[in-house]
């Protein structure tokens, strides 16, 4: 497929009506990208996504939460929230970009407020598992996380329905690529594989080392597209977004 955004898909798991598909566009930064995508098929082509969700986790959280599901841990608290009627999250994520950083993009939002985003994967009645993702304002603490602060009424909501094995296929293909991307970083950049670099650093090598082991080959930076909207917490100034 011509389409980058499809090139860079590792998997991808459908509800009514809507999606969510783990991308391996910004390994390179140490994240794992969910997108969370809502559509109406009645649209013409080309305007039937009606809500979107780009969701960002760092990868040693995401390798986290794939253990708890390899080893039986998250099926585990599923049933015993199913059993005691328990609502509260089984697993949360809050992201986002701050105001500060959407002023420098010039993509202030009308209110002037940082922009939120969150992840949650709820029990169901209908469906063993919901994932849910949503967008809106939201507020930078002091220690520069950010709170949402739309309540019930998100701008953009997307939740998806799923088994515990197809939640299972999502994280554990992911987490499978993930691997696989860190196993040719460190055998020397196996351009096959490699995502784009979002963030080029100088390196500063002696001469001696330089001279008794070969480089790995120079990679070009490169500024995605801005839509994207990556933004974190602690590395913020990693982050071209």
């Amino acid at each position: 497929m011509t389409d980058e955004r499809n090139q860079n898909q590792i998997t991808r798991k459908d509800a009514k009506n809507c999606f969510v598909e783990s991308l391996n566009d910004v390994f390179a930064i140490g994240k794992v990208h969910l997108n969370f995508a809502a559509y109406d098929p009645n649209k013409p082509a080309g305007q039937r996504q009606t809500a979107g969700v780009h969701i960002f986790i760092a990868a040693d959280e995401f390798m986290e939460l794939c253990r708890k599901v390899s080893c039986g841990e998250f099926k585990y608290l599923w049933q015993t929230k199913k059993k005691n009627n328990d609502k509260e999250p089984l697993y949360q994520s809050l992201g986002g970009t701050s105001a500060e950083k959407l002023a420098k993009q010039n993509r202030s939002r009308p209110d002037g407020m940082s922009l939120s985003r969150t992840f949650k994967v709820m029990t169901a009645d209908r469906a063993e598992l919901l994932l849910v993702a949503d967008s809106g304002p939201g507020v930078t603490t002091e220690k520069g996380l950010i709170t949402p602060k739309f309540g019930n009424k998100p701008e953009n909501h997307v939740a998806v329905s799923m088994t515990l094995d197809a939640f299972g296929e999502l994280l554990l293909v992911t987490q499978a690529h993930y691997q696989a991307w860190l196993t040719a970083w460190y055998m020397g950049g196996c351009k096959t594989v490699q995502p784009k670099i979002y963030n080029q650093k100088p390196q500063i090598q002696n001469a001696q080392s330089h001279n008794s082991a070969t480089s790995a080959p120079a990679q070009s930076s490169f500024i995605p597209d801005a839509s994207l909207g990556i933004g974190t917490t602690s590395d913020e100034e990693d982050l071209p977004f």
